[in-house]
């Protein structure tokens, strides 16, 4: 035979299996229909597990792997399909996104929350996102949410995570805590640089303070320094505690803009690990608002404790074609290897798909919406 005719006889093949699987979901659909009428659970894992047991063996050794990957990508589907076909309408969270859309665009003044000082990047990422902002500054990101939270101001600005150090763990937990809402989101490049007090030298720098996530980023240079590093809550804050101090053996690490706000100059403009070196700011607010042109939703679920639940979650993203750029994984306080699952999906909210899906996931155990919003740089 020649290659054609093998590709002639898949085709046939193939047009049996879609017979077949037409033939299928006609049954799911009535499946889901009994479970509906009967309020049955969608899920029976004993059920999934006779049906791979049976099959794989069926198949033989050589396609059991195979023929298990199949089927439970075939189970995925009927499952999705039968929690289509049980849903009573639109979830409380659907409503919830429709009803979020803001009739103007978004705003180019407002009262908004940053942590740290003048100079910080959160100032620098605040005045990029808003045009007009009044700014009130925060020692601690708690500080930030709490502000948010009591209408003191409509937005805070707060990093989330960088290229090179990741995630800030802290805004994760404070996000969930005071169930604050992304409504926009920013990549701003960082240029760390390393400010001094007038007539500092460089080879007298015996102490640099500085953010530890600052600090993770120029671990390079401070290895090399050979200097005591100390923590400080934010950089500007440490540029503006060297320039207080003013001590000739110490410097700060933060951008270039705090060397003019604090009378300090720059020894260094290369301090960082990486020239590639971005963070990503999220804009917050109080309440779900959502703009023209969000293509970006972040929520945080958990999965429950079996092979494959994860896969299961990832799945109703992917057969819609919709994609996931972020997933982590964090554990969940007090449950011993269990974990909740943050995510960005680049997706229209108010898409068909993205709403069945969120409707879908809204029925999880643990599931908070944390916003739909666009990125601006």
């Amino acid at each position: 035979m020649e290659l054609q005719d093998y590709r002639n006889q898949l085709d046939q093949i193939d047009d049996q299996i879609a017979a077949l699987f037409k033939q299928r979901m006609e049954t799911v659909k009535q499946v889901a229909d009994y479970k509906k009428a009967h309020n049955t659970p969608i899920l029976s894992a004993s059920r999934e597990r006779d049906i791979l047991y049976r099959v794989t063996g069926l198949c033989g050794e050589e396609l059991q792997e195979y023929t298990k990957i199949l089927y439970t990508t075939l189970m995925d589907l009927s499952r999705d399909y039968q929690e289509d076909r049980l849903s009573t309408g639109e979830s409380k969270l659907c409503r919830a996104i429709l009803a979020a859309g803001q009739a103007e665009g978004f705003p180019t003044r407002a009262v908004v929350a940053c942590q740290g000082a003048e100079g910080a990047y959160s100032q620098i990422a605040c005045t990029k996102i808003f045009s007009l902002p009044q700014i009130l500054y925060f020692g601690q990101f708690d500080g930030v949410f709490r502000a948010v939270e009591n209408g003191m101001c409509r937005y805070g600005i707060l990093p989330i995570e960088n290229s090179s150090a990741g995630s800030v763990t802290e805004v994760y937990d404070l996000m969930e805590k005071y169930n604050c809402k992304i409504v926009r989101s920013l990549k701003l490049k960082i240029e760390h640089c390393l400010l001094a007090n007038p007539g500092a030298k460089l080879a007298g720098i015996k102490e640099v303070v500085a953010h530890e996530q600052a600090l993770n980023q120029c671990g390079d240079f401070l290895k090399s320094a050979n200097v005591k590093v100390t923590v400080f809550d934010n950089n500007a804050r440490a540029a503006k505690y060297v320039s207080e101090s003013g001590r000739t053996d110490i410097a700060a690490i933060a951008s270039a803009s705090c060397a003019p706000l604090y009378g300090l100059e720059v020894l260094s403009g290369r301090v960082a690990n990486s020239d590639h070196n971005y963070t990503r700011f999220i804009c917050i607010s109080k309440n779900l608002e959502i703009y023209d042109g969000a293509n970006k939703i972040t929520f945080v679920t958990s999965a429950s404790h079996r092979p494959g639940s994860l896969y299961s979650l990832i799945a109703k993203f992917a057969t819609r074609g919709l994609n996931i750029c972020k997933l982590e994984s964090r554990p969940i306080p007090g449950k011993d290897f269990e974990f909740r699952f943050y995510f960005d999906v680049d997706a229209s909210v108010r898409s068909a798909d993205t709403l069945t899906v969120l409707s879908q996931l809204e029925g999880e155990d643990f599931f908070t919406f944390l916003g739909a919003y666009s990125e601006v740089f």
